[in-house]
């Protein structure tokens, strides 16, 4: 079967606490019940803004006019545009700009208009205690990965893990199908239909079903939140990583860390998205496959493994509904991921 074809298969089915002062590291709230933002219908607001990298207005314009054509309204925040080094503006404005996103009623939805670095910045500056009483989407992945897992271990907040505006096409005539599968299961995630995505069969997963929350996100920074109040507790969860830019080394050190702070040993699943390996010095070759790391750190362990998940700095990056219970079943023919959160019903035509 074609690839593209294949990882675009993405099937829709129709469907209907505060955060304390940061002062020592948090363990998630095991029976915390899960804080449900309630899905978006046309005429909602989506907030855009810069909590890490910079970016302009221009920019963000192709990712504007297509959230507007599916229906919803736009507030582009303050620092969209603003710049100060790397950040999409100082510290204290990323902060003010995302709380007052967080404080504001009228907005339904929170889409960081792309990551880089920088949230670990603002992380606790911010009081997400507003959406306790008035839970909302945040959208986002990569070094988003902070506030996504914040919210997760702070609370239990359902969010969306996602592209944002930098990878939204200028062209949709020229955007290929994965991206542009993509970029539409946002609005699929937003809209409260359910999700299933198929991964290409490899012959290193290792077979079995499981359902458990789903968390995870960019390798690197859930690392380096270890120890931290947005660590993450994995203990009967679907754990899903990605990463770009890093030594096969590097990999294989962070995926030791997992083992190490107790991560692999207790999850539901385990599901390896896109990795995009930088290529190893000359004479430093590190002689190990990235399926020969993780393969080697989970032996220990019997749940299901898969590899090759369409999601993380790649253009099949579909979104993910963080934090809420999915299913995943992995087969020799093919693997699902599978939202069990909402319930199946008819399949929406040209879905």
């Amino acid at each position: 079967m074609n690839r593209k074809n294949f990882l675009s298969s993405m099937l829709t089915i129709g469907a209907a606490g505060p955060v304390l002062a940061a002062s020592a590291p948090a363990k998630a709230k095991t029976g915390t019940p899960l804080n449900m933002p309630t899905y978006l219908r046309p005429g909602d607001t989506i907030g855009i803004t810069c909590p890490a990298g910079n970016i302009t207005a221009k920019e963000i314009l192709p990712a504007v006019q297509q959230i507007e054509d599916w229906g919803f309204r736009i507030k582009v925040g303050d620092t969209v545009g603003k710049k100060d080094s790397i950040f999409g503006g100082t510290d204290a404005e990323r902060a003010a700009d995302l709380q007052q996103m967080i404080n504001d009623p009228g907005i339904q939805a929170i889409l960081c208009a792309r990551g880089g670095y920088g949230a670990v910045h603002i992380i606790d500056q911010l009081d997400f205690s507003p959406l306790a009483s008035h839970p909302k989407w945040i959208i986002g992945f990569s070094d988003i990965t902070v506030i996504l897992c914040h919210l997760h271990t702070n609370g239990n907040f359902a969010s969306i893990h996602s592209k944002m505006c930098n990878s939204f096409p200028d062209d949709w005539s020229k955007a290929e199908p994965a991206q542009a599968d993509s970029i539409l299961s946002i609005r699929k995630a937003l809209s409260g239909e359910r999700m299933q995505y198929k991964a290409l069969p490899n012959t290193r997963n290792r077979y079995g079903r499981a359902e458990g929350p789903l968390v995870g996100g960019n390798l690197k920074t859930i690392e380096s939140l270890a120890g931290t109040r947005s660590d993450i507790d994995t203990a009967g969860k679907i754990l899903f990583v990605e990463d770009t830019g890093e030594y096969l080394y590097s990999i294989d050190r962070m995926f030791w860390h997992l083992q190490r702070t107790g991560k692999l040993d207790r999850l539901a699943g385990l599901v390896v998205g896109g990795f995009k390996i930088k290529p190893d010095d000359p004479g430093e070759e590190f002689e190990r496959t990235l399926y020969d790391i993780v393969t080697e750190r989970v032996k220990a362990y019997n749940y299901p493994l898969c590899f090759d998940f369409p999601v993380g700095h790649q253009k099949e990056n579909y979104a993910l509904k963080y934090g809420i219970s999915h299913l995943l079943d992995v087969r020799e023919a093919e693997v699902t991921l599978t939202d069990s959160s909402v319930p199946a019903a008819t399949t929406i035509p040209g879905a």
